[in-house]
């Protein structure tokens, strides 16, 4: 079954045609990287993929089901430029609430893990309004993979993040895609993020203009992409 299907999507603003005629496919297993330019549409389609806005036109299915269907919800996690945690709340209070909310029964146990995981746990019972954005950043990763979803949908994933911690995040999510997960993550970093993808997409002005497995040139050459299809 695919994991995700995206299949002739529009989105307008007014009368501006944000994103004309998406359609591409991923399967379970893939690293895809979202890639384009400011205003290209990423976070336009990734707020689509995540059911947090509708379409136009079109239709996006998650392992076989509408994306707003509440199954499919429950089977991703989401990490966008609203890091979606609770000021007011400690590390850990956010991570046990997140961890009810999708209705863990271990979810005590679930939380210090994940604080342990991406290098929170002294601070556990601090509230979050005190922490730095890179803090902030670590606590949102472990909210998106605390109930071990099936997709992860990532906007921007390595912003505010330490080379450090950069590289937790590469191994949690190398560790996901081992595991069966499936990732799509829109990125400006590419270098980091070819280091996990298998496959790209690119979008330019709101077209899709490329979608197929990772080139071997973009290893070392992560403008490479840009170059030949047009951008720059």
């Amino acid at each position: 079954m695919t994991a995700l299907t995206v299949n002739g999507v529009w989105k307008y603003y007014g009368d501006y045609p944000a994103l004309r005629d998406i359609s591409f496919e991923v399967q379970p297993g893939e690293c895809v990287a979202l890639l384009g330019r400011n205003g290209a549409g990423k976070t336009t389609l990734l707020k689509i993929l995540a059911g947090l806005s509708r379409a136009a036109k079109g239709e996006v299915r998650v392992f076989g089901k509408d994306v707003m269907d509440r199954g499919s919800r429950s089977s991703f996690g989401i990490l966008g430029h609203g890091i979606a945690i609770y000021d007011e709340l400690s590390a850990f209070e956010n991570l046990k609430l997140f961890a009810g909310l999708y209705g863990l029964s271990d979810s005590t146990a679930r939380a210090n893990a994940w604080l342990e995981r991406v290098q929170l746990i002294r601070v556990k019972d601090s509230l979050v309004r005190e922490f730095s954005r890179g803090m902030r950043q670590r606590l949102a990763v472990a909210r998106a993979f605390i109930h071990s979803p099936r997709l992860l949908l990532f906007d921007e994933p390595f912003t505010s993040l330490d080379d450090k911690a950069v590289a937790l995040l590469q191994s949690l999510l190398s560790e996901s895609i081992r595991g069966g997960a499936t990732v799509l993550m829109s990125t400006h970093q590419i270098r980091e993020a070819m280091e996990l993808a298998t496959h790209t997409v690119l979008i330019q002005k709101g077209r899709l203009i490329h979608s197929g497995p990772r080139a071997p040139e973009m290893l070392s050459d992560p403008t490479w992409i840009y170059r030949t299809y047009g951008e720059e």
